[in-house]
């Protein structure tokens, strides 16, 4: 049997310190009892030793003989590693050896108070192992599947007691990772699953509740990050390194779609979209990748098959993105209106010894403009083309912090010339930024795909997937983002938000940048809030 693996792999491991764990809580099952795990490959493996230095009697099983001896004998030297490193004692490690077994066949496990499967990922084949188990286990063992794609409800569909079944999705390597999510089937208990909850809180992770879903909380909202930077290179607005560069130094996101997925392996990636996209009955939102469909029939799966997007082995020499060579800035600009989200880039200008001018061409309550002195006129991403304008405009990309991000993407019309882009990169080269030069396309990179993901994420929890605490939590631990979707979104604003994926639905009318009816709903209220502090603003004035 071999595990499932999430495509949410992290871009770094956390270096980790000493091996400790909380005190258990009451939800949690005690310590004494045994924990066993069906599927030794590294998931599995990782979740057995996981429970083992909580201080759990483990027991391993997997149905290819000898593996779960190999497994016992590899676990133990992963804990000698630990002992090496000065993380763990050496008494600690052979206590937990010493709780450590192989069962030669199931009915072995009958006394566990917790068991998990980390099998292949094939459902006839885990409602099988299931069926089986109940016929060996008590009725007050809690049953458990690593699954990352497949319904926790339908595992447990044929189960006599379907309220003991949940969801324990680890995240791949899971001594390291501290995030689980906890999934309640569509029959699961309030208990099991608090149960659930408690037990892997008591391990050190860290927990977070949702719905059986497709793609649970993070590979349900994760899926525009890899999805919007298929596209723009699918349009050939960009390359995979410069597309990669971008969402890193502009967006503040640890690792580009591109490179990211070469570490999780195309194959994956893909399978977890298509798996989404099909249990969402095909929904446009969650379409696949053309591109990525081709890089996978090729053969080309990433790092573990020596290449992917990007070349790996010896000798293989990463292609750089792309990045304007220096320019000469204007002496001055004028900055029209209000720069809502980049309002940073006026201190910069000031820092920078460039000439800022404030005019009054900009309409109150619309996104202003910074113009150059060739009449040249900047705007923030805003989901339209800059073709669609009637003069000469420079799209610049949505940064996570103007202040201190290192690379800033421009888009030009057609109708920009030379000198005019270059007085563009320049004015961005002046406060310290990399430029990268893309092709005209609405949204650009970072603004699409963190409308996209704030759209995602509002959606699931007006769906009831999870709570916002739980789905920012989700997202910063489970895929490393720098933000939650959810506070990044009421740091733009809805309004932001929403103009945004309203611009790319008017431009791809296709359901892909519908936005949602929470979205609506909350730029909304948004906007009744702010009427309402503006009048009573008024009132005391």
């Amino acid at each position: 049997m071999t595990a499932n693996v999430s495509d949410s792999a992290p871009d770094a491991v956390p270096d980790s310190g000493p091996v400790s764990v909380p005190a258990p809580g009451t939800d949690a099952i005690d310590r004494s009892r045994t924990v066993a795990v069906v599927g030794t490959g590294t998931m599995g493996q990782g979740i057995a030793q996981v429970a083992l230095v909580a201080g759990h009697p483990v027991r391993l099983y997997d149905s290819a003989p000898g593996r779960a001896a190999e497994a016992v004998t590899a676990l133990a030297a992963r804990l000698d590693r630990l002992v090496e490193k000065g993380r763990m004692e050496r008494t600690e490690r052979d206590a937990a050896v010493a709780r450590l077994h192989a069962a030669a066949e199931p009915a072995e496990l009958a006394d566990a108070a917790l068991v998990v499967e980390a099998i292949v990922e094939r459902l006839p084949v885990k409602q099988q192992l299931f069926a089986e188990l109940e016929e060996i286990v008590g009725d007050d063992t809690l049953l458990a599947t690593n699954t990352s794609s497949l319904s926790v409800t339908a595992i447990a569909g044929g189960l006599r007691l379907p309220g003991r079944f949940v969801g324990l999705h680890f995240f791949n390597p899971a001594p390291l990772l501290p995030l689980v999510e906890v999934v309640s089937g569509f029959a699961t208990d309030a208990t099991a699953a608090t149960r659930a909850y408690g037990t892997v809180k008591s391990w050190g992770k860290t927990p977070v509740r949702c719905a059986d879903t497709p793609g649970f909380i993070v590979n349900r909202i994760a899926r525009p990050f890899y999805a919007e930077a298929l596209r723009v290179h699918e349009e050939g607005a960009a390359d995979p390194a410069t597309i990669d560069a971008v969402l890193r130094e502009c967006g503040g996101f640890r690792m580009g779609p591109f490179e990211l997925t070469d570490l999780i392996g195309q194959d994956v990636n893909e399978a977890v979209t298509r798996s989404v996209w099909d249990s969402f009955f095909q929904d446009p939102k969650f379409t696949p990748s053309l591109a990525q469909r081709r890089l996978v029939e090729s053969a080309r799966l990433g790092r573990k098959s020596g290449q992917g997007w990007y070349p790996y082995g010896d000798g293989a020499t990463a292609p750089e993105p792309h990045t304007a060579p220096p320019a000469a800035p204007p002496a001055s600009v004028t900055v029209q209106g209000d720069l809502y989200q980049a309002r940073a880039l006026v201190e910069l200008f000031e820092k920078a010894a460039i000439e800022v001018e404030f005019g009054d061409d900009a309409v109150a309550g619309y996104p202003g403009w910074i113009e150059l002195p060739s009449g040249i006129r900047l705007f923030l991403a805003d989901g339209t083309s800059a073709d669609d304008a009637e003069m000469p405009v420079v799209h610049f990309d949505l940064a996570l912090d103007f202040s201190t991000c290192e690379r800033i993407a421009l888009a030009p019309s057609a109708t920009v010339d030379a000198s005019g882009l270059q007085e563009a990169i320049g004015l961005f080269q002046a406060v310290g930024k990399k430029v990268s030069v893309i092709r005209d396309i609405p949204g650009m990179i970072v603004a699409r795909t963190v409308a996209m993901l704030a759209d995602f994420a509002l959606d699931a929890t007006a769906r009831a997937v999870a709570d916002a605490a739980d789905i920012d939590t989700a997202m910063r631990l489970g895929v490393n983002y720098p933000r939650g979707p959810l506070a990044w979104g009421e740091e733009l604003g809805a309004d932001w938000v929403l103009e945004t994926l309203s611009n790319l639905h008017e431009e791809y009318p296709t359901g892909r940048y519908a936005p949602s009816q929470a979205l609506r709903r909350r730029a909304a209220a948004e906007r009744a809030a702010a009427e309402a502090d503006a009048a009573a603003q008024e009132a005391t004035a």
